[in-house]
């Protein structure tokens, strides 16, 4: 059986993506709970909306929200400080041959996504040309007169 190489454009694997849902979703439930017995951790909501896993599935890379983004260098710093009992909890929900190390990065996404959505609002309220008007039944009629030699 031959190893398939990765391309530089290739995403990750269907087994991949499956054991960052199962990590994300064991990493949530943890934090949901309480499990973990940090005063920063406990008085923060936090939110998991992403982990990605290396080819190897050795490292988990979990992006996480403090809800409302506020106090987000504590929360960080609190998983930091808890990351090997976190990765004991994962172990015993998550059956691999290795439990992933994990490492936490803060999760930008939203805030990407409202940047583009404030500019793309800009432009339109700049006057930038909308999009294609549709015809109207005035319109319509003059195309329909019978003359098709286009």
């Amino acid at each position: 059986m031959s190893r398939r190489k990765f391309e530089a454009g290739s995403g990750p694997s269907q087994r991949g993506l499956r054991v960052g849902e199962l990590v994300r979703h064991a990493l949530a439930e943890i934090l949901m709970r309480g499990e973990i017995h940090d005063d920063v951790l406990a008085s923060h909501v936090i939110t998991v909306p992403e982990v990605r896993m290396s080819p190897d599935l050795r490292l988990a890379t979990a992006y996480i929200i403090p809800l409302g983004g506020k106090d987000s260098a504590p929360v960080l710093a609190a998983l930091e400080r808890n990351r090997r009992q976190l990765r004991t909890e994962i172990a015993h929900r998550i059956n691999l041959r290795y439990a992933p190390d994990i490492r936490f990065r803060l999760d930008e996404s939203f805030d990407e996504a409202s940047h583009i959505d404030s500019l793309l609002r800009t432009s339109r309220a700049a006057g930038e040309p909308a999009a294609a008007k549709p015809l109207d039944d005035e319109d319509r009629r003059d195309d329909d007169d019978g003359d098709h030699d286009r």
